[in-house]
């Protein structure tokens, strides 16, 4: 990696490398010059201890996983994602229907529905980037947009708690998903903290944008002439 590009865990000063390898397997890991701390710690830790830290929103892990390591699987999960909310919002769709009939749920609309149901969750999640990263832009000026967004992509990472929800196919729980949502948005808000090394206050400023403008695209897709109006009622 280039010069400077690693950071801090514990204060965000740049550093040019995470440790020192002296060869005969002996490490040393690197002192910060600003907080005379390791400017990783989490390099010696084990992975499972790191998601842990990651799930509890502590920054020095988003630190680590987003300034220190080279983790591209953010497109990846954010269509793995949708994939799971749009056949969430798809079962609940057809679960709650009672015709006895299986002749009048035939296969390819079911089909085309998911899909719908997948384009409706890509357009929510975009409208949510939109909003919110037009909010930051506004108030702080230039941004490193990409930077930004596979933070936001990444901290995404509690939708994969609706995969209980698909494999189990139980009656969903609206708390349960609220929790989920809650977590997913905190999760974003400390990225961003992590990224622009800004204050908790405009992190959930920013949040709270993205969630107006993607409720406002909710409220537009309503009336739109879809048969599929019904799987709303989970916004």
């Amino acid at each position: 990696m280039e010069e400077d590009h690693f950071r801090c865990v514990e204060c965000s000063h740049e550093s040019p490398e995470l440790y020192r390898d002296y060869r005969n397997g002996i490490l040393k890991i690197t002192i910060c010059d600003s907080c005379k701390k390791p400017v990783d710690k989490y390099i010696e830790y084990d992975l499972v201890i790191i998601l842990i830290d990651a799930i509890l929103c502590k920054t020095q892990a988003f630190r680590h996983i987003l300034f220190n390591t080279s983790l591209n699987i953010h497109w990846k999960l954010c269509v793995f994602c949708l994939l799971c909310e749009a056949y969430l919002r798809w079962s609940v769709l057809h679960g709650s229907e009672q015709n006895p009939d299986p002749a009048d749920l035939i296969r390819y609309t079911k089909e085309w529905e998911f899909y719908q149901m997948f384009g409706l969750a890509a357009l929510e999640l975009s409208a949510f980037c939109s909003g919110l990263l037009l909010f930051l832009w506004a108030a702080v000026g230039g941004l490193e947009v990409r930077a930004l967004l596979r933070a936001l992509l990444l901290s995404g990472y509690g939708k994969v708690l609706l995969i209980p929800a698909v494999i189990w196919e139980h009656d969903y729980s609206p708390l349960c998903l609220g929790f989920i949502k809650l977590f997913v948005l905190t999760s974003n808000s400390q990225a961003i903290r992590v990224v622009l090394n800004s204050s908790r206050r405009l992190s959930l400023l920013a949040v709270c944008v993205g969630v107006l403008s993607e409720a406002c695209v909710s409220h537009a897709a309503r009336r739109l002439p879809w048969s599929v109006q019904d799987v709303w009622t989970l916004a």
